[in-house]
């Protein structure tokens, strides 16, 4: 393959259906979306990660190259994509310390608890030793998104009236917290629902959709 003329994030060419459009890549998509920068998708066999691991050395999703630099992290690379972007992340040094607090924000305090729930939920589901972790998992999510909304108010974005990459992580973040815990809690529903009804986030996944046409690993006995 030639080297890149603009930016190439790497995706799986196949996922089990209760992993589609949650795959990491949506986030690198979607900021690419925001910056209005074309880029394409190299797709990525689960069962064959021997040569990609030059790129990405946990052989996960996504990995990124443009003209200037080679990254991995889905984070790291949306921060990279925000700092060529005015429509991701102000120029401005105190608007810039904002956005990418709410990123890590986003990654840290929010992401750690959700994505534990949802290894619970999804991963781990009908394992009896999850019953025991759920009261406490599920205790600290819910204290996470009372503060999140507390903070949130009634700014439709988390640094006011600008949707920023910080909205996009967290957004994404969001995503996976089960539909009747985050209804408990609307102002937070009601701001994801902002956050994905943007066309920047619909042509992302619908992107991320599209890519999975292969076939599943030789072998694979695990959920379709």
């Amino acid at each position: 393959m030639n080297a890149p003329t603009g930016p190439l994030v790497s995706a799986y060419a196949w996922v089990p259906e209760v992993a589609r459009g949650r795959v990491r890549d949506l986030r690198v998509r979607w900021a690419l979306e925001e910056a209005g920068l074309a880029y394409d998708a190299e797709l990525i066999r689960l069962d064959d990660k021997t040569a990609y691991r030059a790129k990405q050395p946990f052989g996960q999703v996504p990995a990124y190259v443009d003209d200037e630099v080679e990254m991995f992290e889905s984070g790291a690379i949306v921060l990279h994509i925000a700092e060529l972007s005015e429509a991701l992340m102000p120029r401005d040094t105190a608007g810039r310390a904002r956005v990418q607090t709410w990123m890590f924000c986003a990654l840290n305090t929010l992401e750690i608890p959700i994505a534990m729930l949802a290894e619970l939920n999804i991963f781990c589901a009908g394992q009896a030793w999850t019953e025991g972790h759920r009261p406490r998992v599920e205790g600290w999510v819910r204290q996470r998104l009372g503060e999140l909304a507390a903070r949130l108010g009634d700014n439709a974005y988390l640094d006011g009236a600008a949707f920023t990459a910080g909205d996009l992580l967290m957004a994404d973040v969001l995503r996976m917290v089960p539909e009747a815990m985050l209804a408990e809690t609307p102002a937070l529903e009601a701001y994801l629902a902002r956050c994905t009804a943007r066309p920047t986030f619909q042509k992302a996944l619908a992107a991320q959709m599209a890519d999975f046409t292969g076939a599943p690993p030789a072998g694979w006995t695990g959920p379709r």
